[in-house]
């Protein structure tokens, strides 16, 4: 197993509503896939190799991750504008809700076709999630298109 992965996420939601169970869903799949098989290595060459155990979250309208080795030695830490993703996010839960709708009541063409629509919204805020940590952490897609989910749940509080 390679070295350059999160072994450990914690997601700061202490000042959080409680999530609807749909929410709380996504964030626990999205955790669950995230640990399975993730690619993430800090891009300074000085960085303390991983694994690392990441802690995600939001303080004074910032995005923050803040990097541990699985030693508890400090890695880095990585403070993002919230701003580049809001637009994103708003659609990608709006296109959620939608889906959430659809699946209790529509048939499986007309799911499909928002589940499609759902997934652009997803990959699309992964790919702004891969540019903003340009320069500071390297991640593949797979893993930038699950921490976004988790972005989501912190950003809209829960």
């Amino acid at each position: 197993m390679t070295n350059a992965r999160i072994a450990r996420i914690e997601i700061d939601d202490a000042n959080l509503p409680v999530p609807t169970p749909e929410i709380a869903q996504e964030r626990a799949v999205a955790i669950f896939d995230l640990l399975e098989d993730n690619s993430f290595a800090l891009a300074r060459a000085d960085a303390p190799e991983g694994p690392y155990d990441l802690s995600l979250s939001i303080r004074e309208r910032r995005l923050v991750f803040d990097v541990a080795t699985e030693a508890a030695q400090q890695a880095g830490s990585f403070h993002l504008s919230l701003g580049p993703f809001k637009q994103v996010v708003k659609d990608y839960w709006q296109i959620c809700e939608a889906y959430f709708d659809a699946v209790k009541n529509l048939p499986p063409g007309q799911i499909e076709a928002i589940d499609m629509a759902r997934r652009g919204i997803h990959n699309e805020g992964a790919r702004i999630l891969q540019e903003r940590l340009d320069g500071k952490a390297r991640i593949d897609t797979d893993t930038s298109r699950r921490l976004f989910t988790l972005i989501c749940v912190l950003h809209f509080g829960g």
